[in-house]
């Protein structure tokens, strides 16, 4: 069994390499996932760079050299809750729709 046992030993690591090579996280079979994957993130980092700039353009009309009165008077009726007489306002009520449903039934 002596001369068989380094022989055995190289035949595992080979075939063990090899199914790492076709089935691993980098394999060669792997690589639709990687792809979709890959996708998803080109998707996502659009989406966070359009946000970004959106931020960098209110950010710029809200600094003092080229303020913007909408923009100001919008921050600071969204964050104080007030509206202007001459604005139709809208109230949503904070109940679920499946509470609602089975009321009216």
């Amino acid at each position: 069994m002596k001369p068989y046992f380094p022989s055995a030993l190289l035949l595992a690591l080979i075939a063990y390499l090899g199914v790492q090579a076709l089935t691993g996280q980098r394999g060669l079979l792997s690589g639709g996932e990687r792809d979709s994957l890959l996708d998803r993130r080109e998707t996502q980092l659009a989406s966070i760079l359009e946000e970004r700039r959106d931020l960098e353009v209110r950010a710029r009309y809200l600094r003092t050299d080229s303020l913007s009165r909408d923009l100001l008077e919008e921050r600071a009726r969204a964050v104080l809750g007030f509206a202007d007489p001459r604005d139709y306002v809208v109230r949503v009520s904070a109940t679920p729709v499946s509470t609602a449903a089975s009321h009216n039934s």
